[in-house]
């Protein structure tokens, strides 16, 4: 299994509490604190596993992926352990704390496009020039797999959960997670989670579609992908229970949250799980509740919109 191969390389996150948590949403909430995972997101996981499939001879000619900056620090970092060359596309907005980051591991980054799906496309004409192996960031078995080990870990630091919480950009994390949760115990629901300025997924798997979206916006741009995966999709449809959405604004109300009350930075993507605990709270019926963090690489010059975004919400919520 993936959680046998990837246990002597990955950090087993903690799976955290808080009363304060507990207490405003009315039911026993677990965060899985993967902005402590390797390159500061789940991402690691699935790369590294993905990576560890490969033949060598595959390897001598590098590997190629698209991302929006935590695929890329995964691919980067889990190519230098192994020995091999990583190239990375990313959108031009992409944080510079990614960007840097990515190249810190000796990877090739190129900037183009405005969002995931731009940089895809053009790593894919890389990929037919160099013959590199593509590591997509979410539409593959294996990055699914390894995604998948997070609920093998909190399942057995916490067996009581009846509930995860997951963000979704094309939706390899939920897949894995829905897939491997289900087959330790069918009856826990998984609820996934989207930005409203980029729901492709949620509004896919409502109308029972493939919804492609001309143009995303949100912060949380880990999970700010213009269209479902075509192997994930299926999968998200069998497995997953519900998917909701969440503002910008309530994504930057949950991000100052967690830095104001438990001392710990997450990005967009990874609060958008917790924002739609705040938002649904009274809707998911749930006793120990898992919030999957997914990520906590932050741009902190983007602090002061986020901020301004949650005094927002707040404004609206009072």
């Amino acid at each position: 299994m993936a959680w046998k191969k990837l246990e002597p390389f990955v950090h087993r996150t903690p799976l955290l509490s808080s009363t304060t948590t507990n207490n405003r949403v009315g039911k026993k909430v677990h965060f899985k604190m993967e902005n402590q995972q390797k390159t500061g997101a789940f991402k690691f996981r699935g790369a590294t596993y993905k990576l560890m499939q490969l033949p060598k001879e595959q390897l001598v000619n590098g590997v190629i992926t698209a991302s929006a900056g935590n695929h890329a620090q995964g691919v980067a970092y889990a190519a230098a352990k192994l020995g091999t060359q990583a190239t990375i596309f990313m959108a031009e907005a992409t944080p510079t704390t990614k960007v840097n980051a990515t190249k810190s591991y000796g990877a090739e980054v190129v900037l183009v496009g405005e969002s995931f799906q731009e940089a895809y496309e053009a790593s894919l004409e890389r990929q037919k020039e160099t013959g590199a192996a593509y590591i997509h960031p979410f539409d593959d078995e294996d990055i699914m797999a390894g995604q998948g080990t997070i609920a093998m870990e909190m399942l057995r630091q916490e067996d009581r959960l009846d509930t995860i919480i997951v963000p979704i950009g094309g939706g390899g994390l939920i897949s894995g997670i829905a897939t491997a949760a289900k087959h330790v115990n069918r009856s826990i629901r998984v609820i996934g989670v989207q930005a409203a300025g980029a729901a492709a997924m949620y509004s896919s798997y409502l109308r029972d579609t493939v919804e492609k979206l001309n143009t995303v916006s949100t912060i949380a741009e880990g999970i700010a992908v213009k269209q479902p995966g075509s192997h994930t999709l299926p999968i998200i449809r069998n497995v997953v229970d519900d998917i909701v959405t969440v503002s910008d604004e309530e994504i930057a109300a949950a991000i100052v949250y967690m830095l104001e009350r438990n001392k710990t930075l997450l990005e967009g993507a990874g609060a958008a799980s917790l924002a739609a605990l705040f938002k649904y709270h009274d809707t998911i019926s749930s006793r120990h509740c898992g919030v999957v963090v997914s990520g906590g690489n932050l741009d902190i010059s983007t602090l002061p919109k986020i901020q301004k975004l949650a005094a927002a919400k707040s404004v609206l919520a009072s």
